[in-house]
């Protein structure tokens, strides 16, 4: 089944992102290889795809996992969470409808 992840950053977390990305991408790159990656990206704390030092406010993923634990579990493990980016994450099951 499908579920959203939905990130929501601590405020002023552009530093801790950039620190950690590199990680937080690598672990997406393999839910992709394996066919499991839907979409994944971030949500900038302005009106431009390319924020600058505004920064972002969370990140939105949506992935297949076996069940809804399994992907509390990824999410849990993200290594934006460790690194301080995440104030909240919650996980919830999704329907794609579109496309």
């Amino acid at each position: 089944m499908l579920y959203v992840i939905l990130g929501e950053d601590v405020e002023h977390s552009l530093a801790a992102r950039q620190a950690v990305r590199a990680s937080h991408v690598a672990r997406l790159q393999e839910l992709q290889r394996n066919g499991r990656l839907v979409l994944a990206g971030p949500c900038p704390a302005i009106d431009n795809p390319e924020p600058g030092t505004a920064g972002f406010t969370g990140s939105v993923i949506v992935a297949e996992f076996p069940s809804l634990d399994d992907a509390q579990r990824w999410a849990n493990q993200d290594p934006y969470i460790a690194g301080g980016v995440y104030r909240t994450v919650s996980v919830r099951p999704f329907k794609q409808v579109f496309p």
